[in-house]
């Protein structure tokens, strides 16, 4: 798809030329290190796909599912997720006829799932495929999404892709596992037994560094979305400072690189239970760091705060673009460390200490949730803290970035411009049906149920006074209170809406600072409410009915 002068709007022609970059970054680097037989290389992806399934007939009444893909409006349960009882819990018997029911239908397609099984909230499953190159992988996913939802159809169920359709459990995301590697060389960020001794390893694992701390601000706006912004920083997701974790086995190789003596590696360590019956058996040295957002986990890296509800494409074209960015700075300062007469080894030690010295502050290993961390890398290691995609979107604007993609030949001004558009636009009127759904849902759903019960509350305490049974009015008073300040609430929200703005970062910013708390206001009101109001009159099906009844 073009703007008719042949620039390219879909998402499948970046990542070809993302990956195309890619590939000859890569080798270029191949080539310097002593390869004389280099095949071309190609990124690789098995994105890790959450969703919520919620009964049709709950769905079907709730409007705020039905439009916008998340509970507005909904009073946390008693129980939610605290005992992790679903995580650790059997399949529910309908939730498994129908995920054999997909995977049926996605190996037909081509598409082998390799896991499945329940996620930390209540409602909430997972399924993975295969890891497949890239560019197939995406198309994949797409095909994927489309077959939960329609599937989902079939066994009475809505499939619900929004990064944060209940509020105060998990949120869902698309975790995009990545690699590079080729025919003749591998898997390129496979460290092997010593990653000490393997100086491939660790130059394509130096360039994922430098371009995640020089881009990290790009990563951060390919994952931007409203739905995302809920998620982010809550209920297992990472925060919105973009970060690596390498676990300690290679934080300690790259400490001893930047120290200039690189002499060996920790041990990866013998994982003993202390039953007889079972053997003793290596730990693995990476380790899952559900706080951070770019983890390395063996022989990959996993961006864990890409939204559920996302296209893979963008954030592989970002991650592919980078790596072809670092890879040719590292391809330069090879090519002329070697011209001076530097042994190669040398000159890649040379390189990795440059890059640990310079970009080193992006990697962390420690809780990405505490507030010491926040503190730590925004004011004392410089790394930006997008909270919200109004903060997130404007980085394609930069001048730095247009650079990189048009450098790589990957997007051309004008194709950037045109995404900067598309994603703000979508932002603003996500967030702007969302608000007019709250307005909408109060007035209609939520105040005439309030005065239904108000209604039937003050005529029982009137019959009562009249027979001289003395009941106080405190839960009509509450009542009252709170429909009357959710009503004013209400109306302070249709208010700001009629507002009118000179620049779209102006309009994004109102929403995210304005709109955004003002609704906030009213579902506080609302769910307050709705733990007052009867339940035989409360119309909208609750937390305790869509997330518990399978």
């Amino acid at each position: 798809m073009s703007l008719g002068r042949g620039e390219a709007l879909d998402k499948k022609t970046p990542l070809l030329r993302s990956n195309a970059a890619m590939s000859k970054a890569a080798s270029r680097v191949l080539k310097l290190l002593g390869h004389t037989e280099v095949a071309p290389v190609n990124s690789s992806c098995g994105p890790e796909q959450e969703y919520f399934l919620v009964d049709a007939s709950f769905a079907s009444v709730r409007p705020d599912l039905l439009l916008a893909g998340r509970t507005l409006f909904g009073r946390p349960p008693a129980k939610g997720q605290q005992f992790d009882d679903h995580y650790f819990g059997v399949i529910p018997e309908r939730v498994q006829v129908f995920m054999q029911d997909v995977e049926e239908k996605l190996y037909r397609l081509g598409i082998p799932a390799k896991t499945r099984h329940n996620e930390v909230a209540p409602g909430q499953y997972e399924i993975a495929p295969f890891f497949e190159a890239a560019n197939v992988a995406s198309d994949h996913q797409q095909l994927m999404m489309t077959v939960l939802r329609n599937t989902a159809k079939k066994h009475g169920f809505v499939c619900l892709f929004h990064e944060k359709p209940f509020a105060g459990v998990n949120g869902s995301g698309k975790h995009v596992n990545w690699s590079v590697g080729n025919s003749t060389q591998g898997n390129l960020l496979d460290p092997g037994d010593t990653p000490h001794a393997n100086a491939q390893f660790l130059v394509f694992c130096g360039a994922v560094i430098r371009g995640v701390h020089k881009y990290g601000s790009l990563l951060r706006a390919v994952i931007a979305t409203a739905s995302n912004d809920h998620r982010l920083g809550a209920n297992e997701a990472p925060p919105a400072i973009i970060s690596i974790y390498l676990g300690s086995q290679l934080q300690d190789v790259f400490d001893q690189i930047a120290q200039g003596e690189l002499t060996g590696c920790q041990s990866k360590g013998m994982m003993n239970l202390g039953v007889d019956t079972l053997p003793v058996f290596p730990k693995d040295p990476g380790d899952r760091n559900r706080t951070s957002p770019f983890a390395f986990t063996g022989n990959r890296f996993e961006f864990r705060a890409v939204g559920s509800g996302q296209s893979v494409a963008g954030p592989l074209v970002a991650m592919n673009t980078i790596l072809a960015d670092s890879l040719d700075w590292m391809a330069n300062q090879l090519e002329v460390k070697l011209s001076s007469g530097m042994e190669l080894n040398v000159a890649i030690q040379s390189t990795l200490q440059e890059i640990i010295r310079d970009h080193g502050a992006i990697v962390f290993n420690g809780n990405g949730y505490s507030s010491e961390w926040h503190e730590m890398a925004v004011n004392e290691r410089g790394l930006p803290n997008l909270r919200t995609t109004a903060d997130a979107l404007p980085v394609l604007r930069e001048q730095y970035i247009e650079d990189l993609f048009t450098a790589q030949n990957v997007l051309t001004p004008v194709e950037l411009g045109s995404r900067f558009e598309a994603y703000s636009e979508q932002y603003i009127q996500s967030i702007e049906v969302e608000a007019k759904l709250v307005t909408s849902m109060a007035k209609t759903i939520i105040y005439p149920a309030a005065m239904r019960y108000l209604s039937e509350l003050a005529k029982t305490i009137d019959n009562l006074d009249e027979i001289g049974i003395e009941f106080g009015k405190d839960s009509v008073v509450k009542v009252a209170e709170l429909t009357k300040s959710m009503m004013a609430s209400v109306g302070n929200l249709e208010d700001v809406l009629t507002k009118h703005f000179l620049s779209v970062e102006e309009h994004m910013q109102f929403c995210a600072k304005t709109i955004r708390p003002l609704m906030d206001e009213v579902r506080q009101y609302a769910d307050a409410l709705e733990g007052e109001v009867a339940d035989d009159l409360w119309p909208l099906p609750t937390y305790q009915e869509m997330l518990f009844i399978k």
